[in-house]
């Protein structure tokens, strides 16, 4: 049972390949024909699509053709309409000459009567214009020989005007000169002055010294300035610190001088204002600082403001001391 089954079944299997493998070769064969129709089909497509283009190109191509005809028509119909235009007014014009002709001629009878009237008129005509000419011709010498006297004496009368304006601006220059050269020298006269005044201002007031190394400029001392000061009243000062005020006996660099009333402007010796005899604190005293080469000195119960390069006595006090 099973051997028959077996052998059944393998030759329906071989049938069944063996049809498979001659349809096979068939379907392959039907695909192919179909590939075939349609790129016959796209072909035949893509021609009308060629022939449709073609056509249109040639309908447009016709179409200009035709509009340009039609130009062309229109343009020679305007030209000749141009042209009829033309010969109407040409024998408008031939037909007015001819009326002006005639006219002309029914015309040329009295022609001569009136050159003949014409001729008399221009001759009429010149001889009142010689008169006129002739009668102007006086009036225009008469009327130079006038204006030219009148511009002689303009010109006179205007030199004259001329003339006496230089002369009087000349003579305000000579004024004003004058006035000017004089106002010149006063300035440079007061500038002088006052040049010398500044110097014998600034020579009283400005100085130099030198303290061995350099020159120092400096003011000059004014001994009234510092007095009306109420902060140098060493006068109540003194009164109410008495103690401050007495040094002691004052000693004299020479064994035989003896006092001495000195001013200012007196010329003292070196040993007179030498360091010992300096007064370093005068603002103890209610004096004022000192600069320069100044130094305010003791000299017996006076005090001295003495230059110690030239040892002039600038400002004193007496009876400064008890």
């Amino acid at each position: 049972m099973t051997l028959t089954k077996l052998m059944k079944g393998s030759a329906l299997g071989a049938l069944a390949a063996a049809m498979a493998l001659t349809a096979l070769p068939a379907e392959a064969q039907a695909q192919s024909r179909n590939w075939q129709e349609r790129a016959e089909r796209a072909r035949g497509d893509r021609n009308e699509a060629r022939q449709q283009r073609s056509e249109r190109r040639e309908n447009r191509q016709q179409a200009r053709q035709e509009e340009r005809r039609q130009d062309t028509r229109e343009v020679r119909r305007a030209a000749s309409e141009r042209r009829a235009d033309m010969r109407q007014r040409q024998e408008a014009r031939g037909d007015n000459r001819a009326d002006i002709a005639q006219a002309r001629g029914s015309r040329d009878w009295n022609q001569a009567d009136r050159r003949v009237e014409a001729a008399r008129e221009r001759n009429a005509r010149r001889e009142v214009e010689q008169r006129n000419r002739s009668y102007t011709d006086r009036n225009r010498a008469e009327r130079r020989a006038e204006e030219r006297a009148e511009r002689r004496v303009e010109r006179r009368t205007e030199r004259r005007v001329e003339q006496q304006r230089d002369a009087r601006r000349e003579a305000y220059r000579d004024g004003r000169r004058d006035a000017r050269r004089e106002a010149y020298r006063e300035d440079r006269r007061d500038a002088r002055r006052d040049a010398y005044r500044d110097a014998r201002r600034d020579a009283n007031r400005r100085a130099r010294y030198y303290d061995g190394r350099r020159w120092h400029d400096y003011d000059r001392w004014d001994q009234r300035r510092w007095r009306s000061n109420h902060r140098y009243d060493w006068q109540r000062y003194r009164h109410s610190n008495r103690s401050i005020f007495r040094l002691g006996s004052y000693y004299s660099p020479y064994r035989d001088y003896r006092y001495r009333r000195l001013s200012i402007g007196l010329r003292i010796g070196s040993l007179f204002f030498g360091s010992r005899y300096w007064i370093n604190d005068p603002w103890r005293y209610r004096l004022p600082e000192v600069y320069g080469p100044y130094r305010w000195v003791r000299y017996y119960d006076d005090v001295l403001l003495v230059d110690i390069y030239s040892g002039e006595v600038v400002d004193v006090i007496y009876d400064f001391f008890w």
